[in-house]
């Protein structure tokens, strides 16, 4: 499958009367804002659209009305079109992939991952800092409009997924996107004070326990944290609240990867890892079977805590 035109993306949003939206489990801002963005446009439009996930939104997102509208089942099967939103593969949507496989309607993939396996009949993938970022162009194209609540969803996923426009893939578009979404009502105070400014106190206190342990290997080059599910006992966390762990030990000088480890059950552990550029993170994480980002990236390894802090240690300096 080959990427399709912009044009070609939306004459079939606009065919289409009914819609079910998917996005990757454990969704992120920019997951949840792209599929509810789009999700919101389509109703508006006078078609009928839901979105899917396999998990709740963690609690962080909730200051967004429109967190609500996402559902952890389907009340119908019966949809002309399935749109995945920031999901590299089909597997990635977690409980619903199965019913992705037997859909026999059109199929369309939006995303930025530079790992995306083109799995929709049609394809929208371009490398951005956020799929939201291709929302808002698509949205555009297709002539819906961009209400203060949908701008406030894209902006979001721009904002998080780019690291608040620090990460060296931002660019002039990224920005106009922003002004755009701005223009439309999109409150970056609001946004920036809930992602950034404001965090519980279990976070607070399991933020200093992780980093406590920080490990620095292969020469201070990378630099390892692990969350284990002792730490979010202890803590009374919960797993969503680890969400930017892995960016703080890039602030280190000298540090080229960060790896957050977290303990999904036992000998189970979910990888994020993170580059300052040098390093290709999406060559490692393919390694094990994940992706994503050359800058940003994922996977999950199975073992004891030290073989596998081994393994990825060993795929990080195979690619420094």
């Amino acid at each position: 499958m080959t990427n399709n035109s912009l044009t070609e993306i939306t004459e079939q949003l606009n065919k289409i009367k009914s819609a079910v939206i998917f996005c990757h489990a454990r969704p992120d801002g920019d997951a949840l804002g792209a599929g509810l963005a789009l999700t919101l446009a389509l109703r508006n439009s006078g078609k009928s659209a839901v979105m899917c996930c396999e998990d709740t939104p963690p609690e962080k997102f909730g200051f967004l009305k429109a967190m609500q509208e996402v559902k952890r089942e389907l009340s119908c099967t019966e949809f002309d079109a399935i749109i995945c939103v920031d999901c590299a593969d089909v597997a990635r949507i977690g409980t619903f992939a199965e019913f992705y496989s037997k859909f026999a309607g059109v199929t369309i993939n939006i995303d930025h991952h530079i790992s995306n396996t083109c799995y929709g009949k049609l394809n929208y993938v371009h490398e951005c800092p956020a799929s939201c970022e291709l929302l808002t162009e698509i949205l555009i194209s297709a002539g819906y409009e961009i209400t203060e609540e949908i701008a406030n969803l894209l902006m979001l996923g721009l904002i998080t997924d780019s690291g608040n426009f620090v990460h060296c893939d931002v660019s002039e578009k990224t920005f106009n996107t922003a002004a755009l979404l701005r223009a439309r009502g999109a409150d970056v105070n609001l946004i920036n004070y809930n992602m950034y400014s404001r965090q519980p106190k279990q976070r607070a206190v399991l933020y200093g326990a992780v980093m406590n342990k920080m490990r620095f290997l292969l020469d201070d080059r990378l630099a390892v944290i692990v969350t284990t599910l002792e730490d979010l006992a202890k803590t009374g966390a919960d797993k969503s609240l680890t969400e930017g762990f892995v960016d703080f030990p890039l602030t280190v000088e000298g540090v080229e990867v960060s790896v957050a480890m977290m303990e999904v059950k036992k000998r189970q552990y979910k990888i994020s890892l993170r580059s300052k550029g040098k390093v290709n993170v999406n060559a490692v994480a393919s390694s094990f079977g994940g992706g994503g980002h050359v800058l940003a990236s994922g996977c999950m390894l199975l073992g004891e805590l030290e073989e596998v802090i081994d393994k990825i240690s060993y795929a990080v300096y195979q690619n420094l």
